[in-house]
């Protein structure tokens, strides 16, 4: 069985390039661009891991981690946040994620940190 990661990014280029990567290495992709759709997918399709953007459209990412790692279900998801923000480190204990990916950032970059989450 395929494991599954949510790609959670408002930035559609960036959501295409880093679901074939992923797809390409064996994983089941979902995507979402906004909040709302990220609460959905992890309720129906529990993901074994979460890439969230800080921004994303309507919603902060930030806010979104916090709401998921403090909820019995999913606090154990791991949740890495991916963004060209300065503050990326600091924001990425304030919230309780797993652990995060700066942009821009390599395939081998990519690779490396979903597979330090996910062990086949």
């Amino acid at each position: 069985m395929k494991k599954k990661i949510l790609v959670a990014e408002d930035d559609k280029a960036i959501i295409d390039v880093v679901k074939i990567i992923l797809e390409d290495e064996g994983y089941e992709v979902f995507t979402a661009d906004q909040g709302k759709v990220v609460h959905k997918i992890v309720a129906t399709q529990k993901p074994d891991m979460i890439l969230m953007d800080i921004w994303l459209y309507g919603e902060d990412g930030g806010k979104i981690t916090k709401e998921l790692k403090s909820k019995k279900h999913t606090k154990n998801i791991p949740l890495v946040l991916m963004s060209a923000n300065n503050e990326t480190e600091k924001i990425t204990k304030e919230v309780s994620a797993d652990d995060f990916l700066l942009k821009p950032f390599t395939i081998e970059d990519l690779l490396h940190i979903v597979r330090k989450y996910i062990k086949s």
